[in-house]
């Protein structure tokens, strides 16, 4: 991804790839793409909670 996003639009976006493959609106070659965008989408997303929890952690730890 070029563009860093942030967590509440990547899971909005994810969300609606989601809701186009249970709904059969995706076909073969749109379901191939938007696979590939749901892996980087779920990344991103898990890297920032981790990240979110590493810092949560780090601030109670200092107090």
């Amino acid at each position: 991804m070029a563009k860093e996003i942030k967590y509440e639009a990547a899971l909005a976006e994810l969300q609606t790839i989601v809701r186009k493959m249970e709904n059969d609106e995706l076909d073969i070659d749109e379901m191939s793409v938007q696979l590939k965008r749901a892996q980087e989408l779920i990344k991103l997303c898990k890297d920032k909670l981790t990240k979110t929890d590493e810092e949560i952690k780090k601030i109670l730890a200092e107090k």
